[in-house]
């Protein structure tokens, strides 16, 4: 199958001298969810801005839908919706006002049993003669996403769609996203927000210094740079690991009464039988065992942090 966009080299240096995207290739698969994510000043908000045709890349050939985003634009354009991360509409405009306007700015023909769907979809139908001004910043952000939506594109980016919202309206927003993509419409989202990303993606990119780091499902990511860590919770504390034990890397932690090993979580998973039975050779006694899995909240700081992100930099 034909991605929905592919890009290939795409670079942006502003003449300031400002590199702000490297040589990015990115294909997108029509009918996923994409989510890009990254420290501020990453990269993201601009790669998204280039490919929707907002700013000229430097070098680099994009298509959308089969469309150059340079040479046929309003095609290529056409079949995106976009919903950015500042909520830019007229405070005085009343929200049903404001929707179809801009479908007619596509140019689609008037159609007000499609804008109440969306308006109902989006638990906006109550509000739709409320001015923008009178409503809540949670439903301002529902009214951009009802704006991106009212031409009926087959594209959906949403950067950092739900910002500032509380969390019942983030999880509604993800029903909203899982219906949408039922629909056949594709959805790349920027966030900051891991379980985010965990919980609708079907693959993950993580972008860092103008730089696509690494594109992968989201699944097969988690398994290939997954670990496990397993905690022996000790029948009696400590003050140093064990001689014997010394090879296994091993840290004590809660003072001694815990001991905590790090491993692969497929390539090593051999080697937990054996370090069970070299505590009990070694005298060490212990109470339970337990493990846990490594999110993609781990796998994405251990990514920034080796490109040399200060942990301050990573919004998670």
């Amino acid at each position: 199958m034909n991605p929905i966009i592919s890009i290939s080299g795409v670079g942006k240096t502003y003449a300031s001298g400002h590199v702000a995207l490297g040589a990015v290739d990115l294909d997108i698969r029509e009918g996923e969810i994409f989510a890009l994510l990254g420290p501020n000043g990453a990269g993201k908000t601009t790669l998204i801005s280039v490919i929707c045709g907002l700013v000229t890349p430097s070098s680099g050939t994009i298509s959308v839908a089969g469309h150059d985003i340079i040479r046929d634009y309003k095609a290529a354009r056409s079949t995106i919706g976009l919903v950015p991360q500042e909520l830019h509409t007229d405070a005085f405009e009343k929200v049903i006002d404001t929707v179809q306007f801009s479908r007619g700015l596509f140019g689609k023909p008037r159609d007000d049993a499609f804008i109440e769907k969306i308006l109902r979809d989006l638990t906006l139908w109550d509000k739709r003669n409320s001015k923008i001004m009178e409503l809540s910043g949670g439903m301002k952000r529902r009214v951009m996403i009802a704006k991106a939506l009212a031409h009926e594109p087959r594209i959906l980016f949403l950067d950092e769609p739900t910002a500032g919202v509380d969390v019942e309206l983030r999880k509604d927003m993800w029903r909203l996203v899982r219906r949408l993509r039922e629909t056949g419409v594709t959805i790349i989202l920027t966030t900051h927000y891991i379980e985010e990303a965990e919980e609708m993606a079907d693959r993950v990119g993580v972008i860092n210094k103008g730089q696509l780091l690494l594109v992968d499902d989201k699944d097969v990511l988690m398994h290939k740079l997954g670990t496990k860590t397993m905690t022996i919770h000790l029948d009696e504390a400590v003050t140093a690991i064990p001689e014997a034990l010394q090879h296994w890397n091993l840290n004590l932690v809660r003072d001694g009464r815990d001991i905590e090993y790090t491993y692969d979580a497929t390539a090593q998973q051999s080697e937990v039988p054996a370090l069970i039975s070299a505590l009990q050779l070694s005298g060490v006694s212990y109470a339970d065992i337990s493990t846990r899995q490594s999110t993609l909240e781990d796998i994405f700081v251990g990514l920034v942090h080796a490109g040399d992100v200060s942990e301050a930099e990573v919004q998670a």
